[in-house]
């Protein structure tokens, strides 16, 4: 999962961002509504946590700015307790969940886990096509019922692979969802292949069919209409 924390408290942000990473997700840190406008705008999330009380704005107004600009990714409102009239009108405008500051890390985990599965994989912590299933909590793949030995990456690939399916997918926007907005700088992402052709070779190795079609040009699509 790729998150987008926008905070002005570097302390607080930092600490956010040092737990999820130790989560093995990819984190983004925005400290003012400015850099979080032009990262909302030029990269895309999984989630956002959002503090309402910014040193150039105001939170709701980012929430806005998703809602016209259209831009995908789930919300969890952060605040000040005590702070009401926020939280309702926070919800109202759109945002999925609210947590009230001072609150535990492990606390915030489990929202964005709730809200990710909510949102993009039907409530299930289990995700499956055909013979292939993936278990978002133990980040266990199996292909026909028998464990892959796959990296934690690769399985994060086919997971954005599955959410996105018969979506074409650019090497680029899978490079910046699975290792963070600093490979857009990058001059090349020919990694990204390597890590598509690992994958395919496993799920072939296991009985699998190959269900990722590489789109010249463009980038790949996980086709659900072989096999």
């Amino acid at each position: 999962m790729k998150i987008l924390v926008i905070e002005d408290n570097k302390e607080l942000a930092s600490s956010i961002h040092d737990y999820l990473a130790g989560e093995n997700y990819i984190c983004e840190l925005a400290f003012s509504a400015t850099e979080a406008r032009e990262k909302l705008l030029f990269f895309t999330y999984d989630c956002i946590i959002l503090d309402i009380m910014l040193p150039d704005g105001n939170g709701l107004e980012l929430l806005n700015l998703v809602k016209e600009e259209h831009i995908n990714g789930s919300i969890l409102i952060i605040s000040a307790k005590g702070a009401l009239d926020d939280k309702i009108k926070g919800l109202e405008e759109g945002a999925d969940d609210y947590l009230t500051k001072p609150f535990h890390l492990p606390e915030l985990h489990a929202r964005l886990r709730a809200i990710h599965r909510r949102k993009n994989l039907d409530g299930n912590n289990i995700i499956s096509f055909k013979e292939i299933t993936l278990n978002t909590n133990t980040f266990e793949l199996k292909i026909h019922g028998k464990a892959l030995d796959a990296t934690r990456k690769e399985f994060e690939l086919l997971l954005y692979f599955l959410v996105n399916k018969n979506r074409v997918l650019s090497r680029q926007a899978i490079a910046n969802h699975l290792w963070g907005d600093y490979t857009d700088n990058l001059s090349n992402v020919d990694f990204v292949y390597q890590h598509v052709k690992n994958l395919r070779k496993k799920i072939n190795m296991a009985g699998g069919d190959d269900y990722i079609d590489t789109i010249y040009g463009l980038g790949y699509k996980f086709n659900t209409n072989k096999g």
